[in-house]
């Protein structure tokens, strides 16, 4: 049977959307992508949320997750990354539900590409320890345990010689300054090499645009643990998104369930 979920990655630049089949992990139909507005208002935003999710043409009672740049707690938006500061303690999810009249499940982004890798891509064999680490802007990050998400890790910002990580070891950062891969990656070894030390990770994953030139640096880096580019690239946020707002989908269908047996049986014993 298809089972279906919407998946949304809300950017600093653009928004994507697709319908997605999560046992698969194939597209239903076109993913659809348009510019984030101006300023990053949630007002703005969910109205382009809104004409993407229209085109999907999804049927109704479709779940939708959302990927988006900050770290979430219980449907609350408690950071922002270039996007309007706004949505710092913003419940974006009681907003999103009210505006779509739709079930919402929101994910940090680093998180919903993270699930991906593992439910769809690099990592799907792999079992244990998997930490995902994409290398752009900043340093995002995703932690899975056998499966299961550990949200809101943000490793980018571990201090390392008295630096935040990602303002010396992210894509930007090497941009930025100007140095080679080779220089790159004597940055990148004193940032994995901490991760291992901290976690014992049994995989490192690495995405991020710069991903794609993969062989310019990971060869270069000697760590215990293996270490793999990302391979679902602008697809994993949308992916991600989808699969984790079809599991809180189902995990609450399951205890609305249980719960109305359990009230049945005691109505049923009084």
């Amino acid at each position: 049977m298809t089972r279906l979920a919407i998946g949304i990655d809300i950017g600093g630049t653009g928004i994507k959307g697709g319908l997605v089949n999560v046992k698969s992990g194939e597209f239903i139909g076109e993913r659809i992508r348009v510019m984030t507005p101006a300023g990053g208002e949630p007002e703005d935003i969910i109205a382009v949320t809104r004409e993407v999710i229209d085109q999907l043409n999804a049927p109704d009672g479709t779940p939708v997750g959302v990927a988006f740049p900050s770290v979430i707690r219980s449907g609350i938006t408690m950071s922002a990354a270039n996007v309007s500061k706004r949505w710092i303690g913003f419940e974006a999810e009681a907003f999103f539900e009210r505006g779509l009249g739709r079930e919402i499940h929101f994910i940090n982004d680093a998180d919903a590409a993270g699930f991906a890798e593992v439910k769809y891509g690099a990592a799907q064999d792999h079992d244990g320890l998997v930490i995902l680490t994409t290398l752009g802007t900043g340093i995002g990050s995703a932690v899975i345990y056998n499966g299961v998400l550990i949200p809101n890790t943000e490793l980018g910002h571990l201090e390392i010689d008295g630096h935040d990580a990602e303002t010396k070891a992210s894509s930007v950062a090497r941009e930025r300054e100007g140095i080679t891969y080779e220089e790159w990656a004597v940055r990148l070894q004193r940032y994995y090499s901490h991760l291992e030390m901290l976690f014992s990770p049994d995989l490192f994953l690495v995405g991020g645009g710069v991903s794609k030139s993969h062989d310019q640096f990971l060869p270069l880096l000697t760590l215990r643990t293996p270490i793999i580019p990302a391979t679902l690239l602008n697809r994993a946020g949308i992916l991600g998104a989808a699969a984790l707002a079809f599991d809180a989908h189902k995990s609450a269908r399951t205890h609305d369930s249980a719960k109305g047996k359990k009230a049945a049986s005691l109505s049923v014993g009084d």
